[in-house]
């Protein structure tokens, strides 16, 4: 795996031991930043969900982003050419394979580019690790994020929600993104919405329209609630 700086050079980063997702305490005895990874298949809006949300964060919070993809750093290059944060707060890491292998098997790479984030730029109170597109088995480590969301969109079909999958069961929050398209793909929001509560046990779900003014809320207001958790010590 290749991980690269925002300056645009990519040396790998200086390998040490790693304090996981499982040690919220810094070793100087301050809580770190909340680390919350975002999952999903291809095209369904995983880029543009962490741009919107930086755009609403970034006034009230410290934030940085960790991208993956498989052999490009596209992701980051998005959100930097957007402005969505400084350059300098945006990462990429190149998984060199099915990006889940990265953010659930071998979290190496991301566990360095997060903490070399934290060591460089201080005070963060929030990293968001974007996963490169996968399946509906795409899960992160809890040994990398302390909180997880899925992804989906009504363009890939309203069944998606009943098909399940880790993805779709066990994230903490569960995305169905692009709803101004349902009428014109003939998706179900009502149907993904029972689908999806029958599946998920009582963990929340958001419907989403990036394009809509302050589309992304729902997803921010759930962040805010597992920060002020976080905080105060809790689990996020």
């Amino acid at each position: 795996m290749h991980l690269d700086h925002s300056d645009g050079l990519s040396p790998a980063f200086p390998r040490r031991h790693t304090h996981s997702a499982a040690r919220p305490i810094r070793p100087d005895g301050t809580r770190r930043a909340l680390r919350v990874g975002l999952g999903g298949p291809v095209g369904s809006g995983k880029t543009a969900t962490v741009a919107a949300l930086c755009r609403v964060l970034r006034e009230d919070l410290s934030i940085a982003v960790v991208t993956n993809d498989i052999y490009t750093r596209e992701d980051a290059e998005f959100l930097r050419r957007e402005a969505v944060l400084p350059a300098e707060r945006i990462t990429a890491v190149e998984t060199g394979a099915c990006p889940h292998t990265a953010i659930r098997d071998d979290i190496s790479a991301n566990l360095e580019a997060v903490e070399h984030l934290e060591e460089t730029l201080g005070g963060l109170d929030l990293i968001l690790v974007e996963s490169g597109g996968d399946n509906l088995t795409a899960t992160f480590s809890r040994g990398l994020a302390d909180a997880q969301i899925f992804v989906i969109d009504v363009a890939g079909g309203d069944d998606i929600p009943r098909k399940g999958g880790p993805g779709i069961t066990t994230a903490d929050l569960l995305v169905v993104n692009k709803t101004d398209l349902a009428p014109h793909v003939g998706s179900d929001l009502a149907r993904m919405a029972a689908d999806a509560e029958l599946r998920r046990g009582g963990l929340p779900v958001a419907f989403t329209s990036l394009r809509d003014d302050d589309g992304v809320r729902p997803v921010a207001d759930w962040i805010g609630t597992r920060l002020a958790a976080w905080n105060t010590g809790g689990a996020a």
